[in-house]
């Protein structure tokens, strides 16, 4: 990825723009009225409170951590930092749009889910992301994204939080 098409494709108004967008045609397609919205914690969270904001959903927004539905949770140990999922809502026969930064393994895609029927039985699950990037691990895949980007093996993807706007970086890995 080039470094102009880099800066094009990480413009975050245009990405949540499109996002939001999608996610509105896709509801309205599915005649879907009063959907409720997940953010996976942390990049989620923030994509899904913007989004909240912006399609005027009615119900509370949820969050969801995932950390101890993680496969590899055994591996990685206790984060000290954990934070619990906070679901204000009742699951059952919902239409949950769930919503995370970026798709890649489709690995914490499977952890939200699982944790999310732990809670109840919704009437569907439709996930957007921010980013949907190759070499998933998982049949998974995003119902609306705002970019799909090809990186290297040595790059990720990094959402942060600056002064309260959202900014999303690519990096190298070491």
């Amino acid at each position: 990825m080039t470094e102009r098409q880099q800066n094009q494709d990480l413009d975050m108004p245009a990405l949540l723009d499109t996002l939001s967008s999608e996610l509105r045609h896709l509801l309205q397609s599915r005649n879907i009225k009063n959907p409720v919205m997940i953010g996976i914690h942390t990049g989620g969270l923030w994509v899904a409170e913007e989004l909240h904001k912006t399609l005027g959903i009615q119900q509370p927004l949820g969050a969801l951590n995932i950390t101890f539905y993680r496969d590899d949770f055994t591996r990685i140990g206790m984060h000290p930092q954990v934070q619990p999922s906070n679901l204000p809502f009742n699951v059952d026969d919902q239409h949950i749009i769930l919503v995370d930064d970026v798709l890649h393994t489709g690995r914490t895609i499977r952890a939200a889910l699982n944790e999310i029927f732990d809670y109840g039985r919704p009437a569907s699950v439709m996930l957007a992301v921010l980013v949907e990037r190759g070499n998933r691990e998982l049949p998974v895949s995003a119902d609306v994204a705002a970019t799909r980007i090809e990186l290297n093996d040595n790059q990720h993807i990094k959402l942060n939080k600056e002064n309260d706007a959202l900014v999303l970086s690519v990096e190298e890995t070491k």
